[in-house]
């Protein structure tokens, strides 16, 4: 595997959540993730409350692909970022241990700057480096 500085990989990561231009968004998550890549999300509690109610005992929400992660990723950053509420950047600290890499995050209030509320992500790595499966866990 290609050597990947996991703290660059994470703010990297970060970044396409913010960024305001369709095609640059675009263009980083063809950069960052492998074309058949997986975000895998544990949704809020309020989601899994309904889907338990629903009889779903294991609630996961994923999307596959580039074309489905830009949608996933366009989403967010129409709900949070352009409408002024957040922002989003990776802490500090990120690790690799062999093709994974951990790192939190926080969700940051764009008015004041102040943290409220964030994740983790586990990304799993191919051999070039870009993101096969994205764990992500918001607190």
């Amino acid at each position: 595997m290609i050597e990947i500085d996991p703290q660059d990989l994470a703010d990297r990561y970060m970044a396409q959540w913010t960024e305001p231009d369709a095609g640059q968004r675009r263009k980083a998550i063809e950069t960052l993730w492998a074309e058949d890549a997986t975000h895998i999300l544990h949704p809020p509690v309020e989601i899994r409350e309904v889907a338990a109610g629903l009889g779903f005992d294991h609630t996961t929400l994923e999307a596959q692909g580039h074309d489905a992660i830009e949608t996933r990723v366009r989403r967010s950053y129409e709900e949070y970022v352009a409408t002024g509420r957040y922002t989003f950047r990776a802490r500090g600290g990120a690790i690799r241990l062999h093709e994974v890499v951990k790192f939190g995050w926080d969700a940051v209030s764009a008015a004041d700057g102040t943290v409220a509320g964030g994740g983790l992500d586990v990304l799993v790595l191919d051999d070039d480096g870009r993101i096969t499966t994205d764990y992500q866990f918001p607190e």
